[in-house]
């Protein structure tokens, strides 16, 4: 079969399978942030981040992603990326400060000025 053959064919299968062709490759990556609220929060953090290629859902306490990429490079890329926005959105969702933190309260736990003097000699 040409090239050009097989390509076609990819994309009649891909057509025919909902834009997904057979030989994909996938990835189910499952977290469990301890509770369903948490892992809520996780979720709703890496939705920016989600494709086409990229479902994610949660199943009680876990975060469940589901990758699926026409190519074992183009999975890996995207299982890397995805991982390291999940620890950013676990991080994220673990932060419980209070919103209604006082400004003053704010600018003395923030205040990270630094004062540089140098002198003309």
């Amino acid at each position: 079969m040409t090239r050009e053959r097989q390509s076609t064919a990819a994309s009649e299968n891909a057509t025919a399978t909902g834009g997904q062709t057979a030989d994909a490759r996938r990835a189910r990556i499952e977290t469990d942030h301890g509770d369903a609220a948490t892992a809520r929060r996780v979720a709703a953090a890496l939705a920016p981040d989600n494709t086409d290629s990229i479902a994610t859902g949660v199943e009680a306490t876990r975060v469940v992603t589901t990758i699926e990429r026409p190519t074992t490079a183009g999975l890996q890329s995207t299982v890397d990326d995805y991982v390291c926005n999940l620890q950013v959105g676990a991080r994220l969702a673990a932060d419980t400060t209070d919103a209604t933190t006082t400004t003053a309260e704010t600018e003395a736990t923030t205040d990270t000025t630094d004062t540089t003097e140098t002198t003309d000699t």
